[in-house]
């Protein structure tokens, strides 16, 4: 598809034990279920997806910076525990002008108090979160609206 959108799915650490990890809060889907599902919905829109995963905050970085040579129209970020940490990924949102919608299967308000403040909230064009494997379907819609 020559003219399709791009949109990066980036997924931070510790995403890829989905399925086993904490199954009560994250859900029984793997990160490799979960992305077919996307790249599925993408497809029916006429849309491309770039779906990776890594346990390493640069390299996040690195593929945001890749996003936006790439001409993306949008990052869909689950920065997992990041998301309350990562002032570089705050920066690097910050720093590219491909709009970033955070994602999260679980509801980070619902949960330790630690994970109530977003840095990645803080610099998101929006958030999608509370749905399980349905909040990237939810976040991708999004994406493919604007």
């Amino acid at each position: 598809m020559a003219d399709a959108p791009l949109i990066f799915v980036l997924n931070g650490p510790n995403l890829n034990l989905l399925g086993t990890r904490e199954p009560e809060i994250y859900g029984s889907d793997t990160l490799d279920e979960i992305a077919g599902r996307i790249e599925d919905r993408a497809s029916a829109a006429g849309a491309e997806v770039e779906i990776r995963q890594s346990n390493n905050e640069g390299v996040l970085v690195d593929w945001m910076h890749e996003a936006q040579s790439d001409g993306a129209k949008a990052i869909l970020l689950n920065a997992a525990g990041f998301t309350h940490t990562s002032v570089a990924l705050h920066d690097a949102i910050k720093a590219i002008a491909v709009p970033v919608i955070e994602v999260h299967l679980s509801n980070p308000h619902a949960r330790e108090e630690f994970r109530h403040k977003s840095l990645i909230g803080q610099a998101a064009y929006g958030t999608v979160a509370g749905f399980g494997a349905l909040s990237y379907l939810l976040a991708l819609d999004a994406a493919l609206a604007l």
